[in-house]
């Protein structure tokens, strides 16, 4: 699969597509339409993350349908997974679903201490809420003997999480240079932050529950630990706002978000950069810079949100949140193509900054993509975005971005490599069945 040219695209990106006139000003995209993807593996149902552990170039590949593979230095999965967890968790629909094994993050000393850590959608716990669907699972597991298998009883369950919906897990996991766990959680599903589960101020807002949010943990103590500047300790909640609980949760970092689909921290900035999805008109990426508010569902993107009017278009949104705390913009929204009829897709689909050698042009841009571009059809891209040169001094506008490949595939997520090589990972099916999943390797063309 190649990426098709584009050649009026420097001319109408920003018109056509969606970007906010501050960025239009600035024609300082490159074009990166010769980009391309060379097949690295098969045979997956929904593959959605590859991860390397630090200090270990293998490429471990994470299922949605529960399994975690090695990837041979040729591409060649190994037979036995590293991990299958398959049994502990939900039933997974096969025509569509955002539940599964959804995330895999190694412990900064895993050469030593054999430690990793997984978010899986489990069966509704005993006691759970009534009718909500699942609980979602925080769980540490052992590296086995066999440096190639993890040992599946050595499971320490961290956290729990119940969901009222199947939708909206986010559920990613990363790392950071303090050494901390990052746990990014969807709002719960359904649509708007409300209806059955969701509080009056919805998840994402109220930050007395730890949906709609990214946690910051601690993993060397029992079940973990609450770093002490974490935003939210000692907070005085407002006397005439309707929170669902007393008390401000400790674990919450950051908060308004809906549904954290690929999370990861940029290797050289060490700042970090989450995909929010969207509800039906604008997708956003995040630079994660500092805690905060992001937004959801007091603005969706750069604009305003109404729960009782999603569909409107609402270009001023608030400037604070309930704790008169700022709300902060993302630095990536495009136009979704279900509100507006046309857009760069309609699901964001978070990657990686690059950081890798073989593509020397594309260093420093974030490459990331969209789940499909018109609905119920097979028609992933790969969208690349490029930093203002201040973005990492404080600058918060929005980044220009293009197409660089498009793809005969739902692309379901992205990962790097030990050598900071980026993938992307595409399935033929809406939903996790069959085996159409697939690995590729991004690559760089001649420039055009």
């Amino acid at each position: 699969m190649t990426a098709k040219t584009y050649a009026p695209l420097a001319i109408t990106l920003a018109l056509g597509l969606g970007l906010a006139a501050t960025a239009c000003a600035e024609p300082s995209a490159q074009l990166f339409t010769d980009l391309e993807v060379e097949p690295v593996a098969d045979g997956f149902t929904s593959p959605h993350l590859l991860v390397t552990p630090p200090g270990d170039a293998r490429r471990f590949v994470v299922d949605l349908v529960g399994r975690i593979v090695i990837l041979d230095d040729d591409g060649t999965p190994h037979a036995a997974p590293f991990l299958d967890i398959s049994d502990r968790m939900v039933t997974l629909r096969e025509s569509y679903d955002e539940r599964g094994l959804l995330a895999l993050a190694f412990h900064p000393d895993y050469e030593a201490n054999g430690r990793l850590f997984v978010y899986y959608s489990a069966p509704l716990r005993e006691g759970g809420p009534e009718d909500w669907d699942h609980t979602g699972h925080l769980s540490e597991f052992r590296r086995s003997d066999d440096p190639d298998r993890a040992d599946p009883d050595s499971e320490r369950v961290i956290m729990q999480h119940d969901q009222p919906q199947f939708n909206h897990n986010g559920a990613r996991l990363d790392f950071g240079s303090d050494g901390y766990l990052y746990v990014g959680l969807g709002d719960g599903g359904a649509a708007g932050d409300v209806g059955m589960g969701h509080p009056p101020l919805g998840h994402g807002q109220d930050v007395t529950t730890m949906l709609g949010s990214v946690l910051r943990i601690g993993v060397e103590q029992e079940p973990y630990g609450i770093p002490a500047d974490n935003p939210l300790i000692d907070q005085t909640l407002p006397d005439d706002v309707e929170y669902q609980g007393d008390e401000p949760r400790p674990e919450i970092w950051a908060w308004g978000i809906r549904a954290t689909w690929g999370m990861a921290f940029d290797r050289q900035t060490g700042h970090l950069l989450l995909a929010d999805v969207g509800q039906d008109l604008w997708e956003e990426v995040n630079l994660m810079k500092e805690p905060g508010n992001y937004g959801w569902r007091l603005k969706e993107g750069t604009h305003g949100f109404d729960p009782d009017d999603m569909q409107r278009v609402i270009e001023e949104g608030p400037e604070t949140g309930y704790l008169a705390e700022p709300l902060i913009d993302p630095v990536i929204e495009y136009r979704n193509a279900r509100g507006h009829g046309e857009g760069m897709g309609i699901c964001v689909i978070g990657g990686r900054m690059y950081r890798g050698k073989v593509i020397e042009r594309l260093r420093g841009h974030y490459v990331f993509g969209d789940w499909t571009q018109r609905p119920q059809e097979s028609a992933g891209v790969v969208i690349v975005a490029h930093p203002p040169e201040d973005a990492e001094t404080g600058a918060n506008e929005l980044w220009p971005r293009e197409v660089a490949i498009e793809l005969d595939d739902y692309v379901l997520g992205f990962g790097e490599d030990a050598e900071g090589e980026l993938y992307v990972m595409t399935t033929a099916n809406r939903g996790p069945a069959g085996t159409t999943g697939r690995v590729w390797r991004i690559v760089g063309g001649e420039r055009e």
